[in-house]
């Protein structure tokens, strides 16, 4: 019996195409096509809504997939920030926080995998700023796309509030962090090779 990566799933596929998406996504904006843009941008949310609601119906769940899924999600407002401060350089200081919260996020869990260790998977409050992230976003590109209205008011407001519920979001991930660094618990042990999948058994 061939052996099957159990890494190799739907909800796996979806984090990767949500990277995917990224390209498409900043050659739109880019070039001012920003309800193609929105398009894309909307795609890539429900791609991060199913993988998660497959993952718990069809128990697909991997350590992997809990690795990969919030670094897609980094990855995806990490470019959303940098074309919206491209776009409008007063917003500069604000979306600098959405950058430099998932950079110093995305350290600490290599240096937890470093270290062996698992790296918590997405909580409810991280989902929520992601959701909020996508809502502000499609609202800006609506009210530019479809209506051609802009007011940078209301861009920093929803920007704010998005910011706010991500500095809250990292506070929580950061005790997560604390916590499983300091433990001993095996539950938090991480071995890469079963990670990775690669290991193969007998016919």
């Amino acid at each position: 019996m061939r052996y099957k990566n159990k890494n190799i799933n739907i909800p796996n596929a979806l984090s990767v195409l949500r990277v995917i998406l990224i390209i498409p996504f900043v050659y739109y904006f880019i070039n001012n096509e920003i309800i193609k843009a929105g398009i894309v941008l909307v795609l890539s949310g429900l791609s991060d809504m199913l993988d998660g609601i497959i993952a718990r119906k069809f128990n697909q769940f991997t350590e992997l997939g809990q690795m990969f899924d919030p670094l897609a999600d980094k990855l995806t407002q990490g470019a959303v920030a940098i074309c919206l401060a491209v776009e409008q350089p007063i917003l500069i200081p604000l979306l600098a926080i959405f950058v430099l919260k998932e950079a110093i996020m995305v350290i600490a869990a290599c240096f937890l995998i470093k270290k062996h260790k698992k790296p918590g998977g997405s909580k409810w409050y991280g989902k929520v700023a992601t959701i909020l992230f996508y809502v502000s976003f499609a609202i800006i590109v609506a009210l530019k796309g479809i209506w051609n209205y802009e007011d940078i008011r209301i861009t920093v407001v929803l920007l704010s509030v998005t910011a706010a519920f991500m500095i809250y979001a990292f506070y929580k991930y950061s005790k997560i962090y604390w916590a499983i660094l300091r433990s001993d618990d095996t539950k938090y042990t991480m071995d890469i090779n079963e990670v990775m999948d690669k290991k193969s058994s007998r016919k």
